[in-house]
């Protein structure tokens, strides 16, 4: 396995990690429909939250959240809409975005952005 895909794991593991600490209930990770993918599908207070999961090893170039483009949000609406009528869910969703970025020290921290896209913004 390539050292990115490596480092996209681990960030994903901490992503994990860190909604369970928080009180999230980890419904699914990796869910795919069609071409799409889903990292992580949690729950908490009745709320169904899809988390994309963004890391980068520095963000010189661009942040991790500025790589979630319409196009991105477009394939994960649609993945959310079939996850929603699979398992018959109609709790409303929230669509987060978790970036996971080395300080000075190359410790890798999470910021999470609870509510970052609606699934209108895939239009």
């Amino acid at each position: 396995m390539a050292h990115h895909n490596d480092f996209g794991k681990i960030a994903e593991d901490m992503a994990a990690d860190y909604l369970q600490k928080n009180g999230y209930k980890i419904l699914v990770r990796n869910f795919r429909f069609q071409k799409a993918e889903i990292d992580i599908i949690a729950e908490k207070d009745n709320l169904i939250i899809v988390v994309e999961v963004k890391a980068r090893s520095t963000d010189f170039f661009i942040l991790p959240q500025e790589a979630v483009t319409k196009t991105k949000i477009k394939s994960i609406v649609s993945a959310a809409n079939h996850y929603l009528e699979e398992f018959n869910k109609e709790n409303e969703v929230r669509f987060d975005i978790i970036s996971v970025l080395p300080d000075e020290n190359k410790n890798l921290i999470i910021d999470h952005i609870k509510d970052a896209f609606q699934a209108f913004d895939a239009n």
